[in-house]
Formats: C-alpha cells, sequence, structure tokens
C-alpha cells in the first residue's frame, strides 16, 4: 500500500502520549530546508517565489540543522527525509546535507530535479542518499509547464532526471494527478515504469495551501478532480488497485461501531515521527499547520517537543457532534483524506466534516466493491 493508505482506528485502553512519554523512540523525520521553489506548480501548497529574501532570511542555517539532526538522532531517529520547496535551491545544500550525514542518519532527498548538475552527481556518488524521489508533472512540454508555469522546465527537468538515472543513484518517481495533466496520467505511468526499478505512485489529493492564501487555494481547487475521476484513475492503475483491494478487510469495515472515543488524532501522527519547517517549527505531520501544534525549536529542544509538546497535542479531544457521529463512525473513513490537519486547511477548523472528502471516499469504496 502506497503511503496515503493509512488505517485509522479508535486508539486502544493504553494511551499513545503514555507509550511514548516512556520513552518511545523516533524512527524518523521530515525536515523541510526551504519553501521557496524555482518553479510555480499550480496545485503546490507550500511553495514561494526562489527569490523571495524574507523567507530566506527566516530559514534556518546549516550549523542549526545538524544541531537538531544531531538531537533527533539522539532520540532514535535512523532516518531523514529532506524535502521543501525546492531544496538544491538553497546554495548551503552540500552543508546542509553534510551535517545530517555526520549525525548517522540515512538521508532521502525530494526534488524537482531541474537544477540537479554534475556537481550534485558527484556529490551524490559520495554521499550516497537513501533514494530520491523526483515527481514527473508531464512527459511533454505543453503539460509540464503547463503545470509548473516556468518556461524551460521540462527540459532542465528531462537532463537533472537524466543525470540521476546515470549516476546509480536509487531514483524513485511519483505524480500529482490534476485537470492540467489528467490526460498524460496513463503515458506519465508508463514514463516512470520504464526508468526506476523502485514503485511509481501517484497522488490526486491536493491539499490547500499552508498559509491559507485565498487566490492560490481558488487555483488549487480547479485543478482538483471529481470524486469519480479519482475512482476511475485508481481502477486504471493495476498496481495501486491491487493494493486497496488486497487491504479491503481493513480500509472498509461492514458496519462501524459507535465509538465513544473523542480524540481527534486516530492515525499514525506523532507516533514515530515529525516534520521540521525552514523556520524550526517543528510539528507532529506534515500537514498539521495549526497555530496550536507548532512548537518553536530555535526557543527549545527536539526532546522537549517530543517527550512533552507532542504528547499534549495528541491528547486534544473534540465534543463537535458532527464530527463525533460522522466522521468518528464511519465505514469508509479509512479512504477518506479526513483528518485534523486536512479540515483546518479547508474550513478553519479541526473538527468538521469536509463534504467533497465524503465523496471522494464513497466514489473510491464503491469502486472497490468489497467484500
Amino acid at each position: 500500500m502506497s503511503r496515503q493508505f493509512v488505517v485509522r482506528r479508535p486508539l486502544p485502553e493504553f494511551t499513545l502520549w503514555e507509550k511514548m512519554a516512556s520513552g518511545r523512540a523516533v524512527f524518523s523525520f521530515d525536515f523541510e530546508m526551504t519553501a521557496r521553489c524555482n518553479l510555480d506548480c499550480r496545485h503546490c501548497y507550500i511553495n514561494l517565489p526562489a527569490g523571495d529574501r524574507a523567507a530566506k532570511k527566516r530559514e534556518l542555517g546549516a550549523d542549526e540543522i545538524g544541531r537538531l539532526g544531531g538531537e533527533a538522532a539522539a532520540l532514535g531517529a535512523v532516518w531523514c527525509l529532506i524535502t521543501g520547496g525546492e531544496p538544491l535551491l538553497r546554495k548551503d545544500f552540500f552543508d546542509v546535507y553534510r551535517a545530517l550525514h555526520r549525525r548517522g542518519l540515512l538521508l532521502s532527498l525530494f526534488t524537482n530535479a531541474t537544477l540537479v548538475d554534475e556537481e550534485h552527481v558527484r556529490f551524490f556518488k559520495k554521499y550516497p542518499p537513501r533514494d530520491i524521489e523526483v515527481t514527473v508533472y508531464g512527459v511533454t512540454k505543453e503539460t509540464y509547464e503547463r503545470v509548473t508555469r516556468t518556461p524551460g522546465s521540462f527540459d532542465a527537468f528531462l537532463k537533472g532526471l537524466d543525470r540521476l538515472l546515470a549516476s546509480g543513484v536509487n531514483v524513485r518517481l511519483k505524480a500529482m494527478a490534476l485537470r492540467s495533466n489528467m490526460h498524460e496520467i496513463a503515458a506519465i505511468g508508463d514514463f516512470c515504469r520504464a526508468r526506476t526499478k523502485d514503485y511509481y505512485r501517484f497522488d490526486p489529493h491536493l491539499h490547500l495551501r499552508f498559509d491559507r492564501d485565498e487566490a492560490r487555494n481558488s487555483g488549487i481547487l480547479a485543478e482538483r478532480l471529481s470524486p469519480e475521476e479519482v475512482a476511475r484513475l485508481e481502477r486504471l492503475d493495476p498496481e495501486r488497485f491491487g493494493a486497496l483491494t488486497a487491504a479491503c478487510d481493513e480500509l472498509i469495515a461492514p458496519e462501524a461501531p459507535a465509538s465513544d472515543c473523542r480524540h481527534l488524532f486516530r492515525c499514525g501522527v506523532g507516533q514515530r515521527s515529525f516534520v521540521i519547517g525552514p523556520e524550526g517549527l517543528l510539528r507532529p505531520c506534515l500537514s498539521l499547520h495549526h497555530p496550536d501544534f507548532l512548537y518553536d525549536l530555535r526557543k527549545g529542544s527536539v526532546a522537549d517537543a517530543w517527550t512533552r509538546f507532542v504528547p499534549e497535542v495528541l491528547k486534544r479531544e473534540t465534543n463537535r457532534r458532527e464530527y463525533l457521529e460522522k466522521c468518528g463512525t464511519c465505514p469508509v473513513v479509512n479512504l477518506c483524506l479526513w483528518c485534523p490537519a486536512h479540515a483546518y486547511l479547508e474550513t478553519g477548523e479541526l473538527d468538521l466534516p469536509v463534504e467533497a472528502f465524503c465523496r471522494i471516499a464513497h466514489a473510491r469504496a464503491e469502486g472497490l466493491k468489497c467484500g
């Protein structure tokens, strides 16, 4: 199953935060080196202009990042995902990578590949990452640059990707399915599977902006596929549909029992991992940007955030009947995008149902026909 399929169940009698407080180790963390990017993708939930001076000034320095990586490793972290924005945009990328590498961490990298040059290739050969994951927005210049809104980006992407593939570095390929490239999704899948020995995945779920930019959010909403289109795309992808079908018993409950559980967080948030943003704000998961759930590492430590702050976050409960009587007992909740983080981005509230997500979940369930 790909990463977006997370089975959510009510918490057991022993609480997650009690286990964490007793010394449960971190396994991994994501580090967003920057929110800035050299592309301007229509659907992006985080990107800021490459030359945004204010954003650049707020970013952690290489020494700060190395310190935080060391603190995470001391708590048991073994794997760090370097992401963005576009990480290679930072002039000190090599310094940051080495600072984390020296802590004994296995490193992965998310990049659009358009900035990859021969110096990067030599560096990755010397300090091999666990893997490098590249997003493919289209297989023609017209489609790719319709998504990225950046002239010349398609040729730069092809050159960068070819360099990575020729280097022998473990490359993973993925795609975002949106209205601007839907007509090429099948061709994108063929392109990716022909070039990587690892898995290929696509994601049709477009997050709204973390900065709540209304104009950008309007553009993202216009790029979202309909519930029926999402379900149809999944059925047309043998690997994805096979994984969903094999997990039917976990993804769809034949009859959802009533639950007294009032906890908001019922997924894997904060169990073994966390995210550090460009400015040093730690949060329990990638999508969770509610101000109550941000911890400033420039004023504290990773250990304090992990052992005290995150457990407090996971204690958050709700009394909102709309959630408890709908999402809280829904038999297809595991096929749904709903979670407190996504609800906040969509509605401004942590515990409001999102009708668009409901429609997608039911369309996916109908397509699976489990049982």
